[in-house]
């Protein structure tokens, strides 16, 4: 029977130990959207299957109501055959009156036949009615189990979503950090340290040779002196007069 058949993968379905699907399954929103789906399909077998059953219902329902009053009707004919046979025996016309008892008789029966009919479709109708609850109570429960199921993959997609976004404001802050060497600013700090050494070097060496030229000019003037002094001792020229800045004689 269709519906049983639905009824067991409900059952199946409903308890499904989810939770330990998932820490099992190396794609949980791929799962989790794969049992969406097969809720959603169930769903909506178990909306047809009850709506199937729930027309059973009604026919038989309509059955019984059928049979219980063509019950009354055959009833009030055995009724009204019998009260006529009554009648007629009454005023001695027995052959008559045996005829409308063999009618009485022949509505009894039918009268019987109905009410045997009335009670097979009553216990139709418990059956149908105990299997249309169940299959609206499984219904039910697999609307709620897939609400669940939204709501946990929606909560997980968000989950991931945020972790995804953490991830990538970390590694942002890192590369941006001026303590990592690799970071584009370190680089650029580096480079104008080089420059500046490069300024203080070019400095220095253009200060070193400064130095040096006016070292040399000492060391001429000194020279001047030197030769000045010998002059003037050859010339038997006082040094006081060289030394106080007279010319030597040419």
């Amino acid at each position: 029977m269709a519906q049983t058949t639905i009824l067991g993968r409900i059952g199946q379905l409903v308890r499904a130990n989810v939770n330990a699907m998932l820490d099992q399954a190396e794609d949980p929103e791929k799962l989790l959207d794969q049992l969406v789906r097969d809720f959603s399909n169930n769903i909506a077998e178990a909306e047809d299957a009850v709506a199937q059953t729930v027309g059973n219902l009604r026919m038989l329902e309509d059955d019984a109501r059928e049979a219980d009053q063509a019950r009354v009707e055959w009833a009030q004919k055995a009724q009204a055959a019998s009260r006529k046979a009554d009648e007629l025996r009454a005023t001695g016309q027995t052959a008559e009156a045996d005829r409308f008892d063999e009618l009485a008789k022949l509505a009894i029966r039918r009268q019987v036949s109905f009410e045997q009919q009335g009670q097979t479709f009553q216990v139709q109708i418990t059956q149908q009615q105990q299997l249309t609850d169940q299959l609206k109570d499984g219904l039910n429960k697999l609307r709620v189990r897939r609400d669940e199921l939204v709501q946990k993959r929606d909560e997980l997609v968000s989950r991931a979503k945020m972790a995804h976004a953490q991830l990538q404001v970390q590694d942002a802050v890192r590369d941006v950090s001026v303590m990592d060497p690799n970071s584009d600013l370190r680089r650029f700090e580096d480079r104008i340290r080089r420059q500046e050494a490069l300024a203080r070097g070019r400095d220095e060496v253009a200060a070193s040779s400064l130095e040096a030229q006016f070292d040399q000019l000492q060391g001429d003037e000194d020279d001047l002196e030197v030769e000045a002094r010998l002059r003037a001792l050859k010339a038997d020229t006082p040094a006081g007069q060289i030394a106080a800045g007279s010319t030597p004689p040419q």
